[in-house]
């Protein structure tokens, strides 16, 4: 969560504020929380023209600068534009995919950002919260596990006898020795 990486995100944002997005959300998102990025910005278009635009706009902003989208998923669309720049990922939503998928809500672990909080210095977490952290989400220890007993048991001998041989010849001499053993 390097600070390029976070003027790099207000550079999007500013994009974002010139086309007229609206709703812009900026998470941090926690190293702990499984995510491939260190940010996403969200935000709402009113119409398919709009989004786009406004996708249209931070790729220009963003190239400007030399940094182009690893990838850019449902421009054609417009209900739901993504573009990953890797350090972070844009989404641009219209306002019924946006409260549809509720990005916010899922990644609710995330630090809600204004852009002014972007041109500041990333906070540092003191080590003995992060310690505790991982004190939490350490795994409980397993028991030791116990086997089942069955309620059919079979000795040895009656579980040999009931087996059948898995070759022609050895079913063919089975089949002799219990014709002679009856």
């Amino acid at each position: 969560m390097s600070l390029q990486t976070r003027q790099q995100v207000a550079q999007a944002v500013r994009a974002i504020e010139g086309k007229k997005g609206e709703d812009v959300v900026i998470l941090e998102m926690d190293k702990s929380s499984g995510a491939f990025t260190d940010y996403f910005v969200v935000c709402s278009g009113t119409n398919p023209r709009q989004i786009q635009a406004i996708a249209d706009d931070v790729q220009k902003q963003m190239a400007d600068v030399g940094q182009r989208p690893n990838s850019v998923e449902g421009y054609s669309q417009a209900e739901w534009v993504l573009l990953d720049y890797v350090d972070f990922v844009l989404h641009v939503f219209s306002e019924r995919a946006r409260k549809f998928y509720d990005l916010e809500r899922l990644w609710k672990s995330a630090r809600k950002l204004t852009p002014s909080d972007l041109s500041k210095k990333p906070a540092a977490k003191k080590q003995a919260s992060a310690k505790k952290e991982i004190a939490k989400k350490a795994p409980a220890r397993k028991k030791a596990a116990v086997p089942r007993k069955t309620a059919r048991t079979k000795t040895r001998t009656q579980s040999s006898r009931s087996q059948k041989p898995h070759n022609k010849n050895a079913r063919a001499s089975a089949k002799k020795k219990k014709r002679k053993s009856a």
